[in-house]
């Protein structure tokens, strides 16, 4: 995937044809004022794909410092038999 560069100026002139390749590219694409980086511009499916990248890496990361500073897990068979056992305790409730 190449970087997209533009002009601010762009954007002001031609706000279509910037989203028009935000949307067909799937990248962001990076406006420059002055020729110096200013801001990043992308189609909402990207960034929502991107946002919810970073909230799994996030959680990931917990887990993993949890895991390191010697917090209890699960194990595969534990995780299963408690999600059976809400499951059982929902259906006593009356779902």
């Amino acid at each position: 995937m190449s970087t997209i560069i533009k002009p601010s100026s762009e954007l002001r002139k031609n706000y279509n044809s910037i989203a028009d390749i935000c949307r067909k590219t799937k990248a962001p694409v990076f406006l420059t004022r002055n020729g110096v980086g200013d801001t990043v511009i992308m189609d909402m499916e990207t960034f929502n794909r991107r946002e919810d990248d970073l909230a799994s890496a996030e959680r990931l990361l917990a887990t993993e410092r949890s895991r390191l500073l010697g917090t209890q897990g699960y194990t595969v068979d534990e995780f299963e038999k408690n999600m059976r056992e809400a499951i059982a305790r929902g259906a006593e409730h009356g779902a």
